[in-house]
């Protein structure tokens, strides 16, 4: 299980929505107990590829970002984007993308755009995809 306070969740809708066309990206860190994840902090990083169909994190900012995860004792919990055109799942490009079987990918989906859906997902190698249950708090 994976928690995000209600305002981290509007500030990553806020965001995806500004870059639309575009998707937008960014990481996610906090605590983890060995059987909840609890994120902290949510870093809106810049798509260097400026694309809708898929993304890459500015390693600039990705540096800035773990430096200041590192001064508040969070650690790195994975990454989010989102889906400008597509449902909230791992496209094959991600799957193949995402490496890390620890880290949670939070992807979230503006194909409704009155509608969007986030949802969190753990992916092991390249092709095992389950969904983690996300729990957005006040």
């Amino acid at each position: 299980m994976i928690t995000l306070k209600k305002a981290d969740y509007e500030k990553i809708l806020a965001h995806a929505r500004e870059c639309l066309p575009e998707e937008a990206c960014g990481l996610i860190a906090g605590t983890d107990n060995g059987t909840e994840k609890h994120i902290e902090a949510v870093y809106l990083i810049e798509n260097t590829d400026h694309s809708n169909e898929h993304f890459t994190i500015s390693p600039r900012e990705q540096l800035l970002a773990i430096k200041d995860m590192r001064s508040h004792g969070w650690q790195p919990l994975g990454n989010w984007h989102s889906h400008p055109e597509s449902p909230s799942r791992p496209s094959e490009e991600d799957k193949r993308l995402f490496f890390d079987s620890k880290a949670r990918y939070l992807i979230l989906s503006l194909e409704d755009s009155q509608n969007p859906v986030l949802n969190a997902f753990i992916v092991q190698n390249h092709t095992d995809v389950s969904k983690d249950e996300l729990v957005i708090t006040s």
